[in-house]
């Protein structure tokens, strides 16, 4: 595991992440953690593979 220089507590760097939005429409976005710091608390959760078609 790569030594990032995090320490329990430090707030996270700001980064953008791929996401996707399904009402009214289903549609691919960009999200950025700056756009919801000191507004709200975030949970990023990882899935994968998942909602795909075997």
């Amino acid at each position: 595991m790569a030594d990032t220089g995090l320490k329990i507590g430090d707030p996270a760097p700001d980064f953008t992440l791929p996401g996707v939005i399904t009402k009214p429409e289903v549609a691919r976005i960009e999200i950025k953690l700056s756009d919801y710091r000191d507004r709200k608390n975030v949970v990023i959760a990882f899935h994968p593979f998942a909602f795909t078609a075997n």
